[in-house]
């Protein structure tokens, strides 16, 4: 008899899992002497979903095709197979393969996959159980991490202008700052938001005081920063938004917010209500006094608390007919209206609040001020490549007519940026367009975080590997794709430093 195997994992913290599957599949075959013919392996892939298991998509697409040398499926137990949380859900891509003529057999289970009465009864049993753990698990960790949040521990996200994140250990003893893309390695380490440099701290409270106490508007105060030469914690210059966001975060007066949104069990990505947000107040060093935080707050809450939901769509409506379009980036530069998050709050949703004004739209036109930003981006991160090439003894240059890098005079870079689009799964994906009619010897590809706001990560694709002029990223590629990832570009520069050579004579 011939078989194909299927092994998966959930996280990469798991190497050895697919080891022991495929270890305990092989005793099994062995033993019924059975060869196995084929390998279907998802490694660090969730079992909630079919979506990202590539692995087992091409297992159901060859046996749907009839594209196989083999009569048996071996999978280690039921919930290798899948913890989907609709029981039917994991049923239904096993009947695929029944209907086929190929029979499913978990390897581990105390019962014969043979159609029984008993074994359907216990198979039904055991995949509500796969599907349960993962609910069980959900629930734990989330209480785990409202936890952290109690504690005063940061669980993601940039520190933000006159913040940085501060990395600690078991003891609380502090190990450093984190820069711009760093991250934890030991998992018992934990990062908390201590104040940042006086000059910032400086900027953050005066702008508190000019819009309480002077009246003045997020506009007026972002004029004059940039007026000022004062650039954003992501080097960028000050908009009504962003000056906005600092006035409303309560993270200035040491309070650490937490479940804003959720996404459990993969599920769509949700809003939640501010009852359901968990907040510890105080655990932070705050920066900003809570006097004038909350009197920044009441200003910003009256715009929108004393306006009447006809004012408020009629603000909305003028917008409209001004703009010809509408998105939160659009309502939030607006001076003179509430923001995005009021509306929403108010309606329900942006989107109600769209059609209750005769907006519809047929795509999220967010993207046209993302690329406005992600164009300003480009030459920022051209310097900082150059600057770091520069730093470690390369001589770097730009080639105006091309905008590609030369390096050494010895190959060339090109930098793209990809912007981070979610699906409406909550899913993030990236879609990379490759300049062929370039044909730089490197790619730098610059992987946006889910706000496009600040690079989430590098990528360093060889001319050689540049398959196609267009690729298509997930959070997790497997590692024909992101083998070429890197947290950083200090590999890139450390490579690309000259050596010198000592000649003997």
């Amino acid at each position: 008899m011939r078989a194909a195997e299927y092994v998966r994992m959930s996280t990469d913290h798991q190497k050895y899992s697919t080891e022991n599957q495929a270890d305990a599949i092989r005793h099994y075959a062995a033993a019924r002497g059975i060869e196995i013919v084929r390998t279907y392996a998802d490694a660090g892939k969730s079992g909630l979903k079919i979506e990202g298991r590539d692995a087992l998509k091409q297992l159901i697409e060859d046996v749907q095709s009839g594209n196989t040398d083999y009569t048996t499926v071996l999978v280690y137990d039921i919930s290798r197979w899948g913890r989907f949380q609709d029981a039917d859900e994991s049923a239904y891509y096993e009947y695929i393969c029944k209907r086929a003529g190929i029979a499913v057999q978990y390897c581990a289970e105390q019962f014969e996959n043979d159609g029984s009465p008993v074994s359907t009864i216990v198979k039904g049993v055991k995949r509500a159980m796969a599907g349960e753990y993962s609910r069980e698990l959900s629930t734990k960790v989330f209480a785990g991490q409202g936890r952290l949040i109690e504690k005063g521990y940061r669980q993601g996200g940039p520190a933000g202008f006159g913040l940085r994140r501060t990395l600690i250990d078991e003891t609380g003893t502090i190990k450093g700052v984190l820069g711009r893309g760093e991250h934890k390695s030991i998992q018992t380490d934990r990062v908390i938001l201590t104040p940042g440099p006086d000059e910032e701290i400086a900027v953050v409270q005066e702008v508190y005081r000019a819009f309480v106490h002077d009246g003045r508007t997020e506009r007026e105060i972002a004029v004059d920063l940039n007026s000022r030469g004062i650039q954003t914690d992501l080097g960028r210059p000050w908009t009504r938004g962003t000056v906005h966001q600092l006035l409303i975060n309560e993270k200035y007066v040491g309070d650490n917010v937490w479940n804003r949104r959720s996404f459990k069990l993969k599920k769509k990505r949700v809003r939640n209500a501010p009852d359901m947000w968990i907040r510890a107040p105080g655990v932070f060093e705050g920066i900003v006094e809570r006097d004038l935080f909350d009197a920044a707050h009441s200003i910003i809450h009256a715009r929108s608390f004393r306006l009447s939901d006809a004012e408020m769509l009629g603000a909305l409506q003028a917008l409209y007919d001004r703009k010809g379009l509408l998105s939160g980036i659009i309502i939030d530069e607006c001076d003179g209206m509430p923001s995005s998050s009021a509306y929403s709050s108010r309606f329900g949703s942006l989107l109600r609040a769209y059609g209750l004004v005769g907006f519809t739209p047929d795509r999220d036109y967010r993207y046209i001020a993302i690329n406005r930003a992600l164009r300003r981006l480009h030459p920022d991160i051209l310097r900082q490549v150059l600057e770091g090439l520069r730093d470690q003894g390369s001589d770097a240059w730009q080639d105006l007519a091309t905008d590609r890098v030369v390096v050494n005079d010895e190959f060339s870079l090109s930098i793209v940026i990809a912007r981070c689009t979610p699906t409406p799964t909550g899913l993030l994906r990236w879609k990379l367009r490759f300049d062929t009619s370039l044909m730089p010897d490197i790619t730098i590809v610059v992987r946006m975080d889910a706000d496009n706001r600040a690079p989430l990560d590098f990528y360093l694709f060889p001319r050689l590997d540049v398959a196609s002029d267009r690729v298509r990223l997930a959070e997790e590629n497997g590692l024909s794709l992101d083998a070429y990832r890197f947290d950083t570009l200090d590999y890139l520069f450390d490579i690309a430093a000259p050596i010198s050579i000592v000649e003997a004579v």
